[in-house]
């Protein structure tokens, strides 16, 4: 009986930190983040996320879709000039920044106003090559709101001046597991400032002009 009784009062506790941890970061965030173009500030450069085209069962990802539409409604609106696209590329056929990059051809942005970061294997990798690689110490982060709100936290530590704009939301029925997923996310981000853990690939630098 009391074995049990300090394994429930382990996993309250547990709970307890996961629900004040993904408060915390969406009340710190909450003054950084924004819906219209007409309210964001003004970045030379706008990351955008990484994020698979598409799901599992062959249907475009909404998230990747509305991530894509968000970094063209920033940059025709004159907030960004340039689009840094953070990815995974860590196998042969999963290329996360090229396809980015193809599909914002199509959409009119020019080739020479697109970055590729093929190291985001995930978002602290992002925001913080951002800076290290791509020499930026102010930037747009371009995701969903969900998402915006941990990449601000972590850019906020990590000596970054960011702001994010927020892609439209999904409302698919993977949407529960995802926001389930961002709890525990908030949670190792928290950790990763604790001891300020690097991103697992640096290199040589690139110029964004």
């Amino acid at each position: 009986m009391k074995t049990l009784k300090i394994l429930i009062l382990l996993i309250v506790f547990v709970l307890f930190g996961l629900i004040l941890t993904n408060e915390m970061m969406s009340f710190q965030a909450r003054h950084y983040i924004f819906d219209t173009t007409e309210a964001i500030p003004k970045n030379k450069v706008g990351l955008v996320l990484g994020a698979g085209k598409y799901t599992q069962s062959g249907h475009i990802n909404s998230y990747y879709k509305f991530r894509l539409d968000a970094a063209v409604e920033l940059y025709e609106a004159g907030k960004i000039e340039f689009i840094l696209i953070s990815g995974d590329n860590s196998r042969t056929t999963y290329d996360e920044p090229t396809t980015f990059k193809t599909d914002l051809i199509a959409r009119g942005i020019p080739e020479n106003k697109i970055f590729l970061d093929y190291a985001g294997f995930r978002t602290l990798d992002s925001v913080v090559r951002s800076k290290e690689i791509f020499g930026q110490d102010s930037i747009t982060i371009i995701s969903q709101q969900f998402h915006n709100e941990r990449a601000i936290y972590l850019a906020k530590n990590y000596d970054i001046d960011a702001v994010a704009y927020n892609a439209k939301d999904s409302y698919n029925h993977h949407r529960s597991k995802t926001r389930l997923r961002e709890y525990f996310a908030r949670a190792k981000a928290s950790i990763d400032v604790i001891f300020k853990v690097e991103p697992k690939y640096l290199g040589d630098k690139i110029e964004i002009q």
